[in-house]
């Protein structure tokens, strides 16, 4: 009797170090990660997000698929991922715009805060106002001199409604006191080709879009909307330096996962962001677009995101933006 107990608790032993050593080789992430980006290919938060979502799978060891879902100002791919299985196999990478379209949609399908958890902040960029090539602009002032000179004023585009694209021109017309009409794309790319075929007088957009059309001449940059100029366009003035000293405005990028996601697989996504932002070809990457790479912990870009969140409520409210 005491042989076949001993027996049955070595087979007990054995059975429980063979779950155990099971449950180790299931460790986060055992297939493909889907990285969701609301917007089309070619724009800021893609060219950013694939290169961030490249970096990543060389640390996690599993490949990250970037999936684009677009439209409705980004909030198509978002509900997606807020309605996802929490489990860090679907997420989200998003610019600003996740934290200001609560404050222009009355309605919203999911709500930014409360459906995700922030995992990391990965890159702050500078916008940069941009005009066609032919266009006689060379400077902010040009613009107010051009919009004053027209009954029906200008045209700019943006990314989408509420995006930082968005809120940046309608600041400027608020500054200038200037008539403008705002035209919204569904992502930059579609906008900045409109721009440069002439179908819009200017633009707001971020660098990692903008620069591209910018080095090939097809659209010409008037002034950087950072309090500082930017490293890859030095003689471009600042809108500071352009007659507008309160003139602030940048967007940034970053990751969320949805609510309910377990804590440490949060933090797993987090390192393998931060590991991946420090890859000399991810570096190089963002440098040539702009950017600069952040790579916060998650309660860091937790604080940001609530607190990036108040700014844009108050620019939206200055610039007198309608709720949609």
């Amino acid at each position: 009797m005491l042989r076949r107990i001993g027996q049955g608790a070595l087979l007990s032993l054995a059975l429980m170090g063979l779950g155990a050593q099971a449950q180790a080789d299931n460790v986060f992430p055992d297939k493909p990660i889907k990285m969701v980006v609301p917007y089309p290919p070619g724009g800021p938060t893609d060219l950013l997000s694939r290169a961030a979502a490249n970096a990543m799978a060389k640390v996690a060891g599993q490949t990250v698929v970037v999936d684009n879902k677009t439209g409705a100002s980004g909030m198509i791919g978002a509900e997606q991922v807020a309605r996802s299985s929490p489990d860090g196999y679907t997420i989200l990478a998003n610019a600003s715009l996740h934290v200001i379209n609560p404050h222009i949609y009355k309605r919203m399908s999911y709500d930014s805060f409360k459906d995700f958890v922030p995992v990391t902040q990965l890159a702050a960029v500078p916008l940069v106002l941009v005009v066609p090539k032919d266009s006689p602009v060379k400077t902010p002032q040009d613009l107010v001199a051009l919009a004053k000179s027209r009954a029906e004023g200008l045209n700019f585009g943006s990314a989408g409604t509420a995006s930082a694209q968005h809120l940046s021109g309608e600041l400027f017309k608020h500054l200038a006191g200037i008539t403008m009409q705002h035209i919204p794309y569904r992502g930059s790319a579609p906008a900045l080709t409109d721009l440069a075929g002439g179908q819009l007088d200017l633009m707001f957009d971020s660098m990692p879009s903008a620069m591209s059309f910018i080095r090939s001449g097809q659209l010409r940059a008037i002034a950087v909307t950072t309090p500082k100029r930017v490293d890859v366009l030095p003689d471009v003035p600042t809108m500071a330096e352009s007659g507008y000293p309160t003139f602030d405005t940048s967007t940034w990028y970053g990751i969320w996962a949805p609510a309910g996601t377990p804590p440490e697989v949060v933090g797993k996504l987090a390192d393998y962001a931060r590991q991946g932002l420090q890859d000399p070809k991810l570096i190089e990457t963002y440098a040539s677009l702009g950017a600069q790479p952040v790579g916060s912990t998650p309660q860091e870009f937790a604080a940001y995101n609530r607190s990036e969140g108040e700014k844009w409520a108050e620019l939206v409210k200055l610039a007198n933006v309608p709720k949609q």
